[in-house]
């Protein structure tokens, strides 16, 4: 299957960089540009594109705003942060806002197309350190559990369904969990695709912050 890709970015010369990398791969199709956070929307809602590259510093709306009002518009689509800012903030924004990813536009070709399908995939892409801020930021949020049942959902995952989502909490990727669990990485990975429809989530993301939220986690 092609990965169709809307390029989102306010500077003309990294959308046609951007657009000349995926063309130049057998599986992926720009279907768009968009320079602000406006166009992107209406892209979006008209194209549903697999993958949104999303700059986060455009006129008009941000980055930030347009991904939560893209994900609404188009469901479907799963939205890559890319920016020039090395902030935890960015990413925690977007990622509250619902993207399934964070790079630098500084990332090599090679890591970037990997994070386009991996995306598109469903699974997120955020370095371990973002993930660590995220983890933080959440820990004061979530309820202390003394007398409070765990989220009814947690019963519809098997045994080993629910080890997987542990390791998924911890943040180790699919190879991690591979070894700590003595699996083949396919077999992570299909569970992993069942585990979020059951659980009702969007991405690896959500499920990060389930597992905490649900107590699968210890907070300490």
């Amino acid at each position: 299957m092609t990965l169709r890709i809307l390029i989102v970015d306010d500077e003309a010369l990294l959308r046609m960089a951007f657009s000349t990398i995926l063309e130049a791969q057998p599986d992926m199709t720009p279907v768009g540009e968009a320079s602000d956070g406006d166009q992107a929307v209406r892209l979006a809602r008209q194209l549903r594109p697999d993958v949104v590259l999303m700059d986060v510093r455009m006129p008009g709306t941000d980055g930030i705003e347009a991904t939560r009002q893209v994900i609404r518009a188009s469901p479907q689509s799963r939205v890559l942060i890319l920016t020039i800012f090395d902030l935890d903030e960015y990413a925690l924004a977007g990622l509250g806002a619902g993207a399934s990813g964070f790079l630098l536009k500084n990332t090599r070709p090679e890591q970037l197309l990997t994070a386009i399908r991996s995306v598109a995939a469903g699974d997120a892409v955020v370095s371990p350190r973002i993930t660590r801020r995220l983890l933080e930021h959440l820990r004061p949020h979530i309820p202390d559990g003394s007398g409070a049942d765990r989220d009814e959902r947690l019963s519809r995952l098997s045994a080993r369904e629910r080890e997987v989502l542990i390791q998924v909490g911890r943040g180790l990727s699919n190879t991690e969990i591979a070894t700590a669990l003595h699996l083949a990485e396919a077999t992570v990975k299909a569970h992993l695709g069942r585990i979020l429809p059951k659980l009702e989530l969007r991405d690896r993301i959500q499920a990060v912050v389930f597992a905490h939220e649900s107590r699968l986690i210890d907070p300490a």
